[in-house]
């Protein structure tokens, strides 16, 4: 039996923070910590859960099940929903939505603010293409890339924020306690923390990286399950530390720099205000690299863990090495129709699959007191999925829901799905669907 050295779990710990963090970790904290104001510790809670505390879980559900991957783990719930399930996933954190965000927030944040007068679209179109002929060339060695992002990439990344965040709290520009909450932080602080967590992206992440994780611990040598699970499990609390220190700080230096700042449209417009005023024009330097590495070690991340789990569902198709090239062109048409584009239409998708996993991430955790029955997952899933399909109609585009002529819909929602109008309309069903499932396991086993 092989155990892991300290040396060893660091480096894959820092390869899951390093995939899980990117430019998305960055923004989302920013932007909250300005308008939350002296809310900021109350929202940061509700921040914490979905974008920190869920991720954990995802990785801890994935070592408990010692499963090799998503797919058979959905799979419990069936085999058509396992497909369906880690298709759609893959695809939401993968090319279509995550992927593409990774070289758009890091052009839009970083890059577009050192290229003044350019013309955009040819400079984000330039740009795109040497940031995914970048990733390609290091996803195309997945066996290596323990070391790029664990050993290389996160640490340069860790590097330049710290240059960043010690300069900022060592002269706040004011005090957070101050600062008036704006927005739905002014009313529901909790609520909306809770929220901007979707953003992230990371608990639908935690059960996609799985697979890159316990292949990186095997790759050390570890091959019993149980020691497999014990050391994803490390590797997911070290690397949930790290970002929730991470998160907190950058939401502080936010919310500090509304005492010289107007609350700024997003949160890469509030770093690059916050780095222009301490460094200068060699801010948007240090901000442009710190956004670029951030992005470039999840995108790797991600086309890894998508290529690999593809392989696995279908072993009679394409190869890794297609895969990879196949999800990076996708990614890069995807990345030119701009950042708004693809935050518009992510956010209905996310309400959609967060409560699904969600889901699956807590039955897989408690599985041992229903003996992992499927009469139980898929009642409780199903549940879930039927009001998620509402919450995902609610955070379509206004020209989208007036098209499709959804407002008796939504307002019906409204108001037979307790919670729906804070965007958790799937609680009760779920929570119904677990009961009845229960239930139904019960009455068959007393047949029996």
């Amino acid at each position: 039996m092989k155990q892991l050295t300290w040396r060893q779990r660091l480096a894959v710990a820092s390869m899951l923070f390093g995939m899980f963090f990117g430019a998305g970790n960055l923004i989302f904290p920013a932007s909250m910590g300005q308008l939350a104001g002296r809310s900021l510790w109350t929202a940061s809670a509700g921040f914490l859960i979905t974008g920190v505390g869920l991720p954990l879980l995802g990785v801890a559900a994935l070592g408990v099940s010692q499963e090799e991957g998503l797919l058979p783990l959905s799979s419990r719930v069936g085999r058509r929903y396992g497909l369906f399930f880690t298709c759609a996933l893959y695809l939401t954190i993968g090319p279509f939505f995550a992927i593409p965000r990774c070289a758009t927030v890091a052009y839009t944040v970083g890059v577009q603010q050192l290229l003044p007068g350019v013309p955009q679209a040819a400079a984000l179109a330039v740009f795109s293409l040497v940031f995914f002929a970048a990733v390609l060339w290091f996803a195309l060695r997945p066996g290596q890339i323990l070391t790029w992002i664990g050993k290389v990439l996160n640490p340069l990344f860790l590097c330049c924020l710290g240059v960043l965040v010690v300069r900022a709290l060592a002269a706040p520009l004011g005090d957070a306690g101050q600062i008036e909450p704006a927005g739905a932080y002014a009313t529901a602080a909790f609520s909306t923390g809770l929220l901007e967590g979707y953003d992230t992206m990371d608990a639908l992440a935690s059960l996609a990286f799985g697979i890159i994780v316990v292949h990186a611990i095997r790759g050390l040598g570890v091959r019993q399950p149980a020691d497999v699970a014990k050391n994803t499990v490390c590797a997911g609390v070290f690397s949930s530390l790290l970002m929730a220190a991470i998160y907190l700080l950058v939401t502080i230096v936010g919310a500090q720099s509304r005492g010289q700042f107007a609350a700024a449209a997003n949160g890469g417009e509030a770093l690059a205000q916050i780095a222009a005023h301490y460094f200068g024009g060699a801010g948007a330097l240090i901000l442009a690299a710190t956004v670029t590495v951030a992005c470039l070690k999840t995108a790797v991340g991600l086309i890894a863990s998508c290529g690999e789990t593809f392989v696995q569902m279908f072993p009679a198709g394409p190869r890794y090495p297609v895969w990879a090239v196949g999800f990076c062109a996708v990614s890069f048409l995807i990345a030119n129709l701009g950042l708004d584009a693809i935050l518009a239409w992510s956010q209905p998708v996310l309400m959609f699959l967060y409560p699904l996993s969600i889901v699956l991430i807590l039955l897989t955790l408690g599985g041992r007191a229903f003996g992992n029955d499927r009469r139980v997952l898929r009642c409780a899933i199903g549940c879930a999925a039927v009001a998620a399909v509402f919450d995902l109609l609610g955070a379509l585009p206004a020209a989208a829901q007036g098209a499709l002529h959804l407002a008796p819909v939504l307002a019906a929602a409204g108001r037979w799905l307790p919670l729906y109008a804070q965007g958790f309309g799937w609680v009760c069903p779920a929570a119904i669907g677990l009961a009845a499932g229960l239930a139904w396991r019960a009455l068959a086993a007393k047949r029996a």
